[in-house]
């Protein structure tokens, strides 16, 4: 595997298929899940819950302790592979700052497809009205180092195998690609 790598965060917005993207990637790169979505302390299940978008100062401590999470697995000898929306660049760089050697998978999609997924996912705290806000708070990591951009519309199988792709040692190659 890439060792450049020594963990990757799959991101986007809500719907986009972070969990199953991430889970498949995990099993087939024999990585660590670790589910971001876990982490968010109560009051920021709450404020979702109600349909309340989270702010920066909701999001700070959650990024820290997600950081944390990514370090101790490192330290054990496993790679991680951590669900996170990482929706704004200070987001993902205070991962990097946890993590130096952090790579991104960002899952892209449209609006109306992130909607239709949220309204199709019963049980989950995340509600389809805070689906606008996402898209309002997202960065979209294009030319940001240890990048790849998927279209997350493709199969999941599909997903996994071209990012396990993109974490096998590879001579030259750019380390910012849109697949």
């Amino acid at each position: 595997m890439n060792p450049s790598l020594c963990a990757i965060v799959v991101m986007g917005v809500a719907g986009c298929g972070k969990s199953c993207v991430g889970s498949a990637i995990a099993a087939r790169s024999g990585g660590r899940l670790i589910e971001g979505d876990a982490f968010h302390p109560a009051e920021n299940i709450r404020k979702m819950s109600a349909g309340i978008p989270l702010d920066d100062n909701d999001r700070a401590g959650w990024l820290t302790r997600l950081g944390e999470e990514l370090q101790a697995i490192v330290k054990a000898g496993e790679r991680p592979i951590l669900t996170c929306s990482a929706l704004k660049s200070r987001y993902r760089e205070t991962l990097r700052q946890a993590m130096p050697g952090l790579g991104f998978v960002f899952l892209e999609l449209s609006p109306e497809e992130a909607e239709r997924r949220v309204l199709a996912r019963p049980g989950h705290f995340m509600p389809a009205s805070l689906i606008d806000s996402q898209f309002a708070a997202l960065e979209p990591p294009h030319g940001e180092p240890l990048t790849l951009a998927l279209d997350a519309t493709r199969p999941i199988a599909a997903l996994a195998e071209r990012v396990n792709d993109w974490l096998k040692p590879c001579g030259e190659r750019s380390l910012a690609r849109t697949a």
